[in-house]
C-alpha cells in the first residue's frame, strides 16, 4: 500500500478526526476501486470508532463518506497538478481511473 497522499506520513498514526492513536487505514474509494485506492494512496487513519462503529464513522454515516470521497479525489487531482497536469487533465485521469466523479 502507497503512503497517503491526503494526509502527512509524519500524522498517519493519528485519527484525523480527533488526533487520537490506534487508528486503522479506512480506503477514500472502496468496492471495486479499493485495489486502485491503495495504489494511489487515497486512505486516512481513523480509529475503529470513526472508521467502523460509531454514527458518525466512515462506513455507517453517508455524510462522512461522501465527505471522504470528495477529499480523495481532491488530493488526487492537487497531486496530478503537482506533477503537472491542468485541473481539467488531472480530473479527467481521475475519472478515466474511477468512473466516477465525487465533486
Amino acid at each position: 500500500m502507497r503512503d497517503s497522499i491526503i494526509v502527512d506520513m509524519k500524522y498517519a498514526d493519528l485519527d484525523i478526526i480527533n488526533g487520537q492513536y490506534g487508528v486503522e487505514r479506512h480506503h477514500c474509494l472502496g468496492g471495486p476501486n479499493r485495489k486502485k485506492a491503495d495504489e494511489d494512496g487515497l486512505w486516512v487513519p481513523l480509529t475503529p470508532e470513526h472508521h467502523r462503529m460509531g454514527k458518525i464513522s466512515a462506513h455507517q454515516s453517508t455524510e462522512v463518506q461522501k465527505l471522504l470521497q470528495i477529499i480523495a479525489q481532491l488530493s488526487y487531482e492537487l497531486n496530478e497538478v503537482s506533477q503537472g497536469l491542468t485541473v481539467d487533465e488531472a480530473r479527467k485521469k481521475f475519472f478515466d481511473r474511477y468512473r466516477k466523479f465525487y465533486i
